[in-house]
């Protein structure tokens, strides 16, 4: 369904933040490796979070460092999944989370890709994809219900986005790998 993903991708963010993620990608036996970065002002407040994300040859997340840098000092968080839906937080089960299978990373527009990689939705389907949602500014992790629906087909991929708790509800755009082109309100990809 989507052409190999390239070694790496860049967004610029805008509107609801001012800042820059980098991301690389690299391909072995167990899945695809991750790593990327995100730097921003946000509501007066600056903030660089470092991540490293593990994904199956699924596209189920199976775990996510993140390190996260702002004007008091450092914050840490590891998330792990057995890939069928079961959550650790810093080693502590997070029930709460069971039925989740992606990472979201409110710091990052690349995490936008796992549901629909995972998916594989044809034009018309749709699906709800509830997600672990790490906050940038305090590295906490809670559910993020989520629902999309492809729309188009054609030279890339587009679906209908709704996130719920956030009433956000926005037409994205993907390239032929996946990765997104366009997230309103949010980010552009520039590389």
């Amino acid at each position: 369904m989507f052409t190999p993903l390239p070694s790496s991708a860049a967004w610029a963010h805008r509107d609801a933040r001012t800042g820059f993620e980098v991301t690389y990608f690299r391909g072995d036996a167990r899945g695809i490796l991750v790593e990327g970065c995100a730097t921003a002002v946000e509501d007066g407040t600056v903030w660089a979070i470092d991540y490293r994300l593990r994904l199956d040859g699924s596209w189920h997340t199976r775990s996510a460092q993140i390190v996260g840098r702002y004007p008091d000092g450092r914050r840490s968080v590891l998330v792990q999944s057995d890939g069928l839906g079961r959550w650790q937080v810093d080693g502590t089960p997070a029930p709460e989370l069971d039925g989740c299978l992606d990472i979201d990373l409110e710091a990052s527009a690349f995490t936008n890709a796992l549901p629909v990689h995972r998916l594989g939705l044809a034009v018309g389907d749709a699906a709800d994809a509830p997600a672990v949602y790490v906050r940038a500014a305090s590295l906490t992790a809670a559910r993020l219900p989520q629902h999309y629906r492809r729309v188009v087909d054609g030279v890339g991929h587009r679906y209908d986005y709704r996130a719920p708790d956030f009433d956000y509800r926005a037409t994205l755009d993907y390239d032929e790998s996946g990765l997104i082109l366009d997230y309103p309100g949010l980010a552009t990809r520039c590389a």
